[in-house]
């Protein structure tokens, strides 16, 4: 079944950057080549971090110079500070910029491999331990559970953007990895390598809040899927555990994007709006956007067909 086409095709040099919209790109195990491939460690917490804690870094924005291979060493990125200011990933004084834009003290690093398991472990005590329990899908259901019970659920609740009476998102099906490390090790992702988002989910919210602007930018999309007439409410939120062929790749669609509030900061020409997450919350079972892993690498390129395997 063709549910539309690629509208728009993006990557993300530097995490929680934002990025650039390409015609077309390789799509491998690990994303689109060169998708998140810097990121910034916090050198006060000792963990790689994004915008969640600092979210000036979504009014930088990134390009690379070169275009970006799917193996090797990440090409260098142009970075724009939100003043207009430039600098660069292999500047001699960007960590130094970074750290005043963000008020911390940060270093920026490329991918590492997935054995340097400590670049990508969590801070926090017990990390180990967690992430050996954590592979356990039951146990990370009960943990979060009881987190929720005892009121020790603060710090995601911080993280997920959610008011007093809101509820978390399930996170039990998200990779046992970040239970562990920040991110799957080997990558800087949040959970899987390929986001997308329909424009289908983007009208059907705009109708229940037209006051906010529903611009895709806001949910970091690799792919801006332009459903095809007919296709419309949140398309996307029933395609867990199905395949999709987009152009020469094929995915297998994992969950639901449970949303975060970064989608509420503001980036350029977009103003803070706290509505849109709690209309993602309250109207749209807190998900919006489908996270996918690669199951056969490929070409994508702007207009190629989208089909429900």
């Amino acid at each position: 079944m063709i549910v539309g086409r690629v509208r728009e095709v993006w990557r993300y040099p530097v995490k929680s950057m934002a990025g650039e919209r390409v015609e077309s790109s390789g799509v491998g195990a690990r994303g689109l080549y060169g998708d998140r491939c810097w990121a910034l460690r916090d050198e006060e917490v000792g963990e790689i971090r994004g915008a969640k804690i600092s979210p000036a870094l979504m009014l930088c924005a990134a390009r690379y110079r070169e275009r970006p291979a799917e193996d090797g060493a990440p090409p260098s990125a142009d970075i724009t500070l939100p003043d207009g200011a430039l600098t660069a990933t292999d500047a001699p004084d960007v960590n130094e910029r970074l750290s005043e834009l963000l008020g911390r003290r940060v270093t920026l690093w490329p991918l590492r491999p997935a054995s340097d398991r400590a670049h990508y472990r969590r801070a926090m005590p017990a990390a180990r331990l967690v992430g050996f329990l954590s592979r356990s899908r039951s146990f990370r259901r009960l943990a979060l559970g009881a987190m929720r019970v005892a009121g020790r659920d603060r710090e995601l609740r911080e993280d997920f953007g959610r008011e007093p009476g809101e509820p978390l998102p399930d996170l039990s099906a998200l990779p046992a990895e970040i239970f562990e490390f920040t991110s799957p090790p080997g990558t800087y992702f949040d959970a899987f390598p390929i986001h997308l988002l329909t424009t289908a989910s983007l009208d059907a919210l705009a109708r229940i809040n037209p006051d906010s602007a529903w611009d895709a930018r806001r949910f970091r999309p690799n792919f801006l899927v332009e459903t095809a007439g007919g296709v419309e409410g949140l398309v996307e939120s029933g395609w867990a555990g199905r395949s999709l062929r987009v152009g020469g790749l094929t995915l297998k669609c994992e969950m639901p994007t449970p949303r975060c509030g970064m989608t509420i900061q503001a980036q350029a020409g977009l103003r803070k709006d706290p509505r849109v997450l709690r209309t993602i919350v309250n109207k749209a079972g807190q998900n919006l956007g489908m996270y996918a892993n690669v199951t056969a690498p490929g070409l994508v390129s702007a207009g190629d067909e989208v089909e429900l395997l």
